[in-house]
């Protein structure tokens, strides 16, 4: 008989770019630099959904152990974030790439060992048959705090209530993703992204849409050079710029395979396409969100300084739009 979360899908909350608040009554987490994962806990087991929907419980075969937090229980929902961390204590969503697209369980556990992940938990969704998203943050967090203990691969992340410029400062100096400003009496909204919850980052950074490529020069001559960018205005995906920088031979070899295979005739931006002399450019059909840091937006709207991040397969590009 099947659990009772079977196919059970969450479409998470998110947070809205913005500044530190100036008044109210907010709490303030790290921006972990990972994967968004809802784990879904019952009599089947523990079950691992993305951002976007998909089954992830195979990429994540350490976190089958959160499955004691059900002692008294017959279901729990948690939202959290998958991060891999650095040697240097800080979470790497390049070091990441190495486990989230992984779909073969036993490929999962190898790379298990050499790239371990932590479960990151910050918010609980449903408990014992009932959803708990219209109580206030305030309220879910001291039900979370009472139900999950730390193990070996997760943790609740730390919520602070004090001292906002603080801890932005301090997670700047460390190399941190940036804070996420929660209201403590906010309600958890499936699918929107409320100003109730603000993400406050330390330098731009956020998800694009794969057009095309330009052929590489130099070292690159024959290969890939960089991945033309876009983001959806409407029905119409909008060029911003190309990225190259971060990204190395291999991830190169990579997209281009990758890309060759949805080659198509037409550029798929509207308005604009790129063009710049001396170089080639070929479409694809825009299927693939990459992650991007960048210094800001110049005035013809174009990245500046853009640098390659990863791959997001638990991104759709129909959600892709850009940030203030």
């Amino acid at each position: 008989m099947a659990g009772p979360l079977a196919g059970r899908i969450i479409t998470p909350m998110k947070a809205a770019p913005g500044e530190l608040p100036a008044t109210g009554e907010w709490g303030y987490e790290i921006k972990w630099d990972g994967m968004r994962i809802i784990a879904h806990l019952d009599s089947d087991g523990v079950r691992l959904q993305s951002g976007n929907g998909k089954d992830a419980t195979a990429s994540f075969p350490e976190l089958a152990g959160l499955d004691v937090l059900l002692d008294g229980f017959d279901s729990l929902i948690l939202d959290g974030e998958a991060v891999a961390i650095d040697a240097d204590g800080v979470p790497s969503f390049s070091l990441l790439q190495h486990r989230m697209h992984v779909s073969d369980p036993a490929d999962a556990r190898r790379r298990a060992v050499t790239v371990p992940v932590s479960y990151a938990i910050f918010d609980l969704l449903h408990v014992n048959g009932n959803d708990t998203m219209k109580l206030p943050l305030r309220d879910r967090r001291t039900l979370l705090e009472q139900i999950v203990d730390p193990g070996p691969h997760w943790r609740l992340t730390a919520m602070h209530e004090e001292d906002p410029a603080g801890l932005l400062a301090t997670i700047t100096e460390r190399g941190l993703e940036g804070v996420v400003a929660k209201q403590l009496s906010s309600t958890y909204q499936q699918g929107k992204r409320p100003p109730s919850w603000r993400k406050v980052k330390p330098r731009h950074r956020q998800e694009f849409i794969v057009g095309g490529w330009s052929e590489g020069r130099d070292g690159n001559a024959g290969g890939l050079g960089s991945l033309l960018l876009g983001y959806m205005d409407g029905d119409s995906l909008i060029h911003c710029g190309s990225v190259g920088s971060g990204l190395s031979a291999t991830t190169r070899r990579e997209w281009l395979d990758r890309l060759r295979a949805e080659e198509c005739a037409m550029s798929p931006f509207g308005g604009e396409s790129p063009r710049k002399a001396g170089r080639t450019f070929h479409w694809t059909t825009p299927n693939y969100v990459v992650e991007v840091a960048f210094h800001n937006w110049a005035e013809d709207g174009q990245l500046r300084h853009p640098v390659y991040l990863g791959w997001r397969t638990d991104k759709s590009p129909a959600e892709v739009t850009r940030d203030p």
